[in-house]
């Protein structure tokens, strides 16, 4: 990793779990601690965190939004999520090998699939756990730092166990999908963990509920060329449907 890649992921972690030791910092960056200490004093010297004892903390950019908890994303637009992991795991074959986000359709999708042989590659701690009770289902989790509010694995750890793989299908949430800016998150771990997912999947295909268009978020994660197919709900917009169309997308409204 280059020093401004270390940087970058120091700050990234940072941010996502609101402080962290040099200890682990060290561990996760592969460096040691003297170095890591020497790369927080720069960081702070740019304004980009606040040393603390043994470590460092937060001071979070006004642009990067924190993830909304998952026990909150788990009662919002449920009914619509639920109906569109419904149609999602109509589109997995026996034998297939998938990727499931850390989304909360995802789960749905997880507790829906049928005991059938697929191996599932995932960065999600409740997609695993719905998993584990399907013998026939192989379940490869990423592991990585845990982002405690999302129940999922991010950063450099995480990406680099997602090089060593390619899926068949990967099936994605986001927090906004933009015609012109394409497909988003709120912070850029999750991000670059799902720009990573979407660099080994032969199909990608996005599960947005209605809400989530017209909506930019914080980080872009793809533009909409590397969709291989929506599902979404019947709240989307027949514009929407209709600028989708014209991009040769196939979407299903259910």
């Amino acid at each position: 990793m280059l020093v401004a890649e270390r940087y970058e992921y120091i700050v990234q972690m940072i941010n996502e779990k609101g402080s962290m030791r040099v200890s682990e910092l060290s561990e996760l960056c592969g460096v040691t601690e003297e170095t890591i200490r020497r790369d927080l004093d720069r960081l702070e010297q740019a304004g980009r965190l606040r040393r603390s004892h043994g470590g460092a903390v937060s001071v979070k950019p006004k642009g990067d939004v924190p993830e909304i908890p998952y026990a909150e994303r788990e009662i919002t637009h449920a009914e619509q999520k639920m109906r569109i992991a419904d149609e999602a795991v109509k589109r997995i074959q026996p034998n297939e090998r998938i990727l499931l986000d850390a989304s909360t359709t995802a789960w749905y999708m997880a507790s829906k699939l049928p005991d059938i042989p697929l191996t599932v590659l995932t960065n999600s701690i409740r997609v695993a756990t719905e998993l584990s009770g399907k013998e026939k289902i192989e379940v490869i989790s990423t592991g990585g730092l845990l982002a405690s509010r999302s129940m999922s694995f991010v950063g450099p750890l995480a990406e680099r166990s997602l090089e060593s793989y390619y899926v068949d299908k990967m099936f994605l949430s986001c927090k906004g999908v933009h015609l012109d800016r394409g497909v988003s998150e709120s912070n850029e771990l999750q991000a670059r963990i799902k720009q990573k997912m979407v660099a080994i999947a032969d199909q990608v295909i996005l599960l947005a509920d209605a809400s989530k268009f017209g909506q930019q978020s914080f980080t872009h994660v793809m533009n909409l060329e590397q969709v291989s197919a929506v599902v979404t709900d019947e709240g989307i917009a027949e514009e929407t449907l209709a600028a989708l169309s014209d991009r040769s997308i196939s979407v299903t409204v259910v």
